[in-house]
């Protein structure tokens, strides 16, 4: 597949430039908006959103505006249809972090409770109607509650980061630049990242559809498990 075919020439992942705090959770509570379902309160905010992206200094200021400005010009109805196409029918540009190691297995669960469990000890109850590794979740927990905890689990998942990033370059979405912020504020691929990078990317999330186990979701079961790193499968902690 093309966006796996890592020898191919293509943009390389923005570095940290001189992002201050402050505008690295700008930059996540934008992209958290723009990268969750277009419905019309979400687009209703897109002046405001340009407003605060052209703030940002180079290179994440431009990349949230050159998408903001696409999902501004288009017709609500084709730019929703384009979302589910390009975020739910696509099992390699999937937002949510832990599908790509595990897919929709009973391993997952275990992936799944650390994210709830981090909410959970930074005073965040997520409620049921969305998985707690949902990117735009997971940007807006880093965002507007907890900054240590957020960014460590976006850093944790820098692999998973890229693949979705690289993915929505090779298919031309609009929706690439937004992860090119993202990637803006946050370290460099490592050498392990770049493994995990080619791992994930060659041999896509697994097929297995056994179920999730819901015993495992429930962080209160397991009131430790935040002492202990994720999973190498999908990045190792930093």
């Amino acid at each position: 597949m093309g966006v796996l075919n890592l020898r191919r020439n293509r943009r390389a992942a923005p570095t940290v430039e001189s992002l201050d705090e402050t505008q690295q959770r700008l930059v996540w509570r934008i992209a958290a908006l723009v990268l969750d379902y277009p419905h019309q309160p979400m687009l209703d905010l897109l002046g405001d959103l340009r407003a605060a992206a052209a703030q940002i200094p180079e290179p994440a200021g431009p990349d949230l505006l050159a998408c903001i400005d696409h999902l501004r010009e288009q017709d609500p109805i084709a730019l929703a249809a384009r979302y589910v196409e390009t975020f739910d029918l696509r099992r390699r540009s999937s937002l949510h972090l832990s599908y790509y190691a595990y897919g929709d297995t009973r391993n997952r669960g275990m992936a799944l409770l650390r994210f709830k469990t981090a909410y959970r000890n930074a005073g965040l109850e997520l409620g049921d109607h969305e998985l707690p590794d949902f990117l735009p979740v997971v940007l807006e927990f880093a965002a507007t509650t907890d900054p240590v905890r957020g960014r460590r689990l976006l850093v944790t998942h820098r692999a998973v980061v890229e693949v979705l990033r690289l993915s929505l370059h090779d298919s031309g979405s609009p929706y690439a630049s937004v992860l090119d912020a993202i990637c803006a504020t946050l370290p460099d691929l490592d050498t392990e990242d770049r493994a995990q990078v080619a791992k994930l990317a060659a041999e896509g999330p697994p097929e297995d559809t056994v179920g999730l186990d819901t015993y495992a979701l429930d962080p209160a079961l397991h009131p430790h498990v935040d002492d202990y790193p994720f999973p190498t499968q999908i990045g190792a902690a930093r």
